[in-house]
């Protein structure tokens, strides 16, 4: 089955550091890289580093940084006939900082992604029609979602939208058209306007979605695992328990897994497992698509 993931390119600038500066507070770096991110291509890059059919619909940058992240899609063996290079416009960039607790705190500039509108929805229609899943986010302008959405429901493809970066201008009509609907605790948070500090405080705030009418909810809760809800089911997937170094993308890398893994069983639970152990390994490296595993290393470590 092939996935499509319309969404977001950046190029990740990332310093590690002991402590976040306070305001006015210069400090020293512990560490520097530049890597291959942005929320779309995150999940794209970890879906096919496990092996699934991965299309990418997004807009890079006329740079240096749009040229590397077209390279990066290449080489992780995902078809770009549908990245388009935006003409005079920079690629989209994360600025990312780490700290020793392995907590990160981003400054995003959409870029390129400000350009992916409606009608590359459009022009990829053809392509779109024939994928088994198409997946979202919130990284790129809200109407070009909206046609995605859309362009799956008028061809019976499955939607799965992670609702981040988090915005209250999401309409919940349409993010009740998806199959699957995927925040993580601090989103869910945002969008319900309820405290999600606790399992039972997630539980209500997710309960609230489906009242609405959302088919499956399914919350990333970092070292609490994760949870799926629907008017049926509930179901808490606990976190493998690991040393985390670098927790930056682990909920990309979650829903990369899941939607690789759902699209060959169509197996909820077991997807949810299988990606649950999938982000916990990636915390214990630095980075964010260098510490998504091959299918070879992760059915090694894998419990």
């Amino acid at each position: 089955m092939k996935i499509a993931v319309i969404g977001s390119t950046n190029m990740d600038v990332v310093s590690y550091t002991d402590k976040i500066p306070e305001a006015g507070e210069t400090r020293e770096a512990t560490g520097f890289h530049t890597a291959c991110g942005g929320k779309g291509a995150n999940q794209a890059v970890a879906a096919g580093k496990l092996g699934a059919d991965v299309m990418m619909v997004t807009a890079i940058g006329d740079d240096l940084f749009g040229e590397k992240s077209m390279d990066n899609f290449l080489e992780n063996n995902i078809n770009t006939d549908y990245v388009w290079t935006a003409t005079g416009v920079a690629n989209g960039v994360a600025t990312i900082l780490v700290d020793e607790s392995s907590q990160n705190r981003i400054l995003i500039h959409k870029g390129a992604n400000a350009c992916l509108t409606p009608e590359v929805i459009e022009d990829a229609e053809d392509a779109l029609k024939e994928c088994g899943l198409i997946v979202l986010q919130l990284e790129v302008p809200l109407e070009t979602v909206y046609a995605a959405i859309d362009m799956g429901k008028k061809h019976n493809v499955p939607v799965l939208l992670n609702p981040a970066p988090a915005s209250k201008e999401l309409s919940i009509e349409k993010a009740c058209l998806c199959d699957f609907f995927v925040p993580n605790e601090t989103e869910l948070s945002i969008l319900t306007g309820m405290p999600t500090n606790t399992l039972e405080g997630i539980k209500a705030a997710a309960q609230t979605l489906v009242d609405k009418g959302l088919k499956n909810v399914i919350v990333t809760m970092g070292s609490k695992g994760s949870m799926w809800l629907t008017k049926d089911d509930y179901l808490v997937v606990p976190a493998v328990k690991v040393d985390a170094v670098d927790t930056t993308g682990a909920g990309d890398s979650f829903i990369g897994c899941f939607v690789e893994n759902y699209s060959r069983t169509q197996n909820i639970p077991e997807a949810m497992k299988e990606a649950s152990q999938y982000a916990s390994l990636s915390v214990t490296r630095k980075g964010t698509q260098d510490s998504y595993l091959t299918r070879e290393e992760f059915d090694k470590l894998k419990k």
